[in-house]
């Protein structure tokens, strides 16, 4: 049974200034809450509302906020330890804030001072950020269908997207347009406006509960300093959206030592051919859980290693030399990349290798360990990973930087091809 929120800090604003330790101390009391009800949401399919309510109540989404907004200042480090443990708590829950987490990144570098502070004000006040860029199939590559257009003086959005991962539970949604003028934008408008339709319709085998699925807007206003073209954005977005993937998908590798362990800890039944009466001495059983923690460590500290070069590209994006911002966003997403690279083959193997510990038991639907493949393979689909380690080689190889903006969609000349 768990406590009641009641019983858990809900005293925001006592962190000091990038104070790890303090942030962390009033989140691991809800992320131990989170995790208790992991496997049972996955059974029922329950989206994660009440658990991110908690989080939103102890402004989990303004952990890189500075404090002078209302945030708790925290560096990319720190933030990221604090991810992979939300992570390992439950992965959709840490899935579903990666457009929050891109948004805040992009106003932290705000050159407009008013809407700097209008939105990081929000956020240390915990409003969190839904996603909705990826259009249904059909849409042509790097063109968007969703349309940003002024009437009467307002800003009006109409369109339909698909992949509104975390939009569902949000405030504000960040919804990718082209402007009457053709510019490709960024707007952010109110989650609830009468004009928006959020449905939970997708059907992945994996990461469930992120409140990933169809997005209607209808005629949605727009606040003009609500709207940013590419160019105004911070140039080391994409380094940002996939970091979290890669967190997350640390925090699973976590998860799946913390269940293996606990299950060969109470496991009563032994094999004859085995080694020990109890599975728990078992010395071939516990190399295997720890092979699985070295991978989570490994896991995590590839995330971790990341932090200097968010740091760098954060400083290079506040300046006003652009190419130099350029050069470190496109040098983070090169490590970014590689991390990914690395980190597939050691959750993948993980989420299969915690098996080789347990009985046949192991694989019944209670237990559900089968959840941790299916996410991490699930996230890991984001972005083909033959691509990201193409991009590393060729920058290895020909010194060839990788693009700044990536999209999804049908190539122009398909469709031509498919015409004619």
């Amino acid at each position: 049974m768990t406590e009641p929120l009641s019983l858990v800090s809900t005293n925001p604003g006592k962190a000091a200034p990038g104070d790890f330790e303090t942030a962390a101390a009033l989140f691991r009391p809800i992320f131990a809450r989170i995790a208790q009800g992991a496997v049972a949401r996955e059974h029922e399919r329950r989206l994660p509302f009440e658990e991110v309510a908690w989080l939103k109540q102890q402004r989990f989404g303004a952990l890189r906020v500075p404090v002078e907004f209302g945030g708790y200042g925290l560096d990319h480090a720190g933030f990221l330890r604090l991810l992979i443990e939300l992570a390992a708590a439950d992965s959709n829950v840490a899935h579903l804030f990666r457009g929050h987490i891109a948004i805040v990144e992009d106003r932290l570098s705000d050159a407009d001072p008013r809407s700097r502070a209008i939105w990081l004000t929000r956020f240390g006040q915990g409003d969190i950020i839904g996603n909705a860029s990826t259009e249904p199939d059909g849409a042509i590559l790097d063109k968007r269908s969703t349309r940003l257009h002024q009437a009467d003086g307002q800003w009006l959005l109409n369109g339909t997207k698909f992949y509104t991962t975390g939009s569902i539970f949000a405030d504000w949604i960040d919804v990718s347009a082209r402007r009457s003028d053709e510019a490709h934008v960024s707007a952010l408008t109110a989650r609830h406006h009468p004009g928006i339709t959020i449905s939970d319709d997708w059907d992945g085998f994996g990461q469930k509960l992120t409140g990933t699925g169809t997005g209607v807007f209808s005629n949605v206003p727009v606040e003009p300093h609500a709207i940013r073209t590419r160019e105004e954005r911070a140039p080391y977005l994409t380094a940002i959206y996939q970091v979290v993937l890669l967190a997350t998908l640390a925090g699973i590798a976590r998860a799946i030592v913390t269940d293996t362990a606990a299950q060969l800890r109470a496991r009563t039944r032994v094999y004859s051919h085995g080694n020990s009466d109890l599975a728990k001495d078992d010395p071939q059983l516990k190399q295997v859980v720890g092979e699985l923690g070295a991978a989570a460590y490994a896991a995590e500290a590839l995330v971790l290693a990341t932090a200097p070069g968010f740091a760098a590209a954060q400083v290079a994006a506040a300046g006003a030399d652009r190419e130099a911002a350029l050069t470190a966003a496109q040098a983070l997403e090169i490590e970014v990349n590689q991390a990914q690279v690395a980190i597939a083959d050691i959750v993948l193997r993980s989420a299969s290798r915690l098996f080789d510990a347990l009985g046949a038991s192991a694989v019944r639907h209670e237990a559900a360990l089968d959840r941790h493949w299916r996410n991490a393979r699930t996230i890991l689909s984001h972005n083909p990973l033959v691509y990201r380690a193409r991009i590393v080689g060729d920058y290895l190889v020909n010194g060839k930087l990788p693009d700044r903006v990536w999209s999804v969609g049908i190539a122009e000349r398909a469709i031509k091809e498919a015409a004619e």
